[in-house]
Parts: structure tokens; sequence; C-alpha cells
């Protein structure tokens, strides 16, 4: 079936038993493996069943989960949260929408917003991160045997293995930082555009309120639904 097809197999079996931890997601798996035949791979689990999950283990999980990390939760957060409050300037300072008046209004316009902006990003980054990372392969890899060449100056020579979990970790750091900023860029891009096109055009006779709430919740809903056709 080839090694895409495996991959993707796995992918949904971590998927779908990320609630039930690293023994489910790990028995899961090794159903998959063994619908494969990769009993060389299935021996190795059943013989770390019970030990806890290594370094490899958790960033291989990792690449096949949408769990983002805290770090990262919190600046897909930040930035969602700011691109969501930026249209309240647009319509105080245009529109002249008053803050006393519409202020609980925004604050619940700015919330929806920021969760759906927030979905988005997780999304994007999802499916880019898997592109990039195989797109950056061979360059990750030529700078790793670079690195491990010019730092083997006690003569050493340098484990297969130490070199593929070298080549894995770089390119999963490089693949990880690529989407997170794509995503954050594409995704505001998007919002800010869908927001203005609908303000200034397609719900242009409504009232300013009206206009702000369709305006920005509908923005945040595309963008939001467009990341899911992503994955």
């Amino acid at each position: 079936t080839g090694s895409s097809g495996i991959n993707g197999r796995v992918r949904e079996a971590v998927v779908s038993t990320q609630s039930t931890g690293s023994s489910g997601i790990k028995r899961r798996v090794r159903g998959v493996l063994t619908h494969y035949k990769h009993y060389y791979i299935l021996n190795l689990i059943e013989e770390n069943m019970s030990a806890p999950l290594t370094a490899e283990e958790e960033l291989l999980l990792n690449d096949f989960s949408k769990t983002v990390p805290r770090s990262t939760s919190i600046l897909f957060h930040l930035n969602a949260l700011f691109v969501s409050a930026l249209p309240i300037w647009l319509f105080w300072r245009i529109q002249q929408l008053e803050l006393n008046t519409y202020g609980i209004m925004f604050g619940i316009v700015t919330i929806v917003s920021t969760f759906l902006m927030s979905l988005a990003y997780k999304n994007v980054k999802y499916s880019l991160k898997h592109k990039i990372a195989q797109r950056r392969h061979a360059g990750v890899t030529a700078e790793v045997m670079q690195q491990v060449a010019d730092a083997s100056s006690d003569k050493k020579k340098t484990v297969k293995k130490e070199k593929d979990d070298r080549v894995l970790f770089k390119k999963t750091e490089v693949a990880d930082l690529e989407a997170t900023h794509f995503s954050i860029f594409y995704n505001n891009a998007l919002f800010l555009f869908l927001t203005i096109i609908l303000s200034f055009y397609v719900l242009k006779n409504f009232s300013p309120g009206a206009n702000y709430l369709g305006s920005s919740v509908t923005s945040a809903c595309i963008v939001a639904f467009l990341s899911t056709g992503s994955n």
C-alpha cells in the first residue's frame, strides 16, 4: 500500500483516540500496523506497551494530532483576539458606533470571532505542517548532515539513528514554525478582506449595528469553514 497509505491510517488512528490517552493510541496503532503486516514495528510497540512514551513517540503522535502546544495556543488566541477587535475601530471611527451603546455587542462578537479564528489557525496549521515538512525534507537533511560533520571534532561517528532523529526533530521544528506563521497571516488576511467586502459593499444598506454584526461574524464563519476543507 505504500508509506503514505500507512501514515494516513496511523494518523486516523491517533486522531480518533486522542481522548483515550497514550495506551488507547498505542492499541489503535497496533491494530493498524497488524492490518498492514508490519510485524517488526508491532513487536517494538508490544515490548514498550506499558512504558511511558519516549520523546520520539511523543513527537510522532503530536505530528499526527491537531493538538497544539500551550505556547502556540496562546499565540493563536492573542492574534485572533487582535484581528477580531480590528472591525470595532472601523465601525467606531467610520460608522460612528458609540462604544457605550454597542459595547456589549462588540464584546460578544469579538469573543465569537476569536474562537472561530483560533479554530481556523489550528486547522490550517495542521494541514500545512505535513506539506511543508515534505518540501523541506531535503534541505533540512543536508543542513543536519553538515552540522553533524562539523560537530564531529572528536572523530566519533554519529550513528544513523541519531542522525535520523536530528533530521526528524529539525524538520518538525521548521515545519511547525512556518505553518504557524503562515496560518496566522493567511487567515488574518482573509478575515479582513471579507470584512471589508461585506461591510462596504454587501451590507452597506444595513444599519451600522447590523452591518458590524453581519460582516464580522460572517467573515469569521467563512474563514473557519474554509479551514476545515484544507484538512
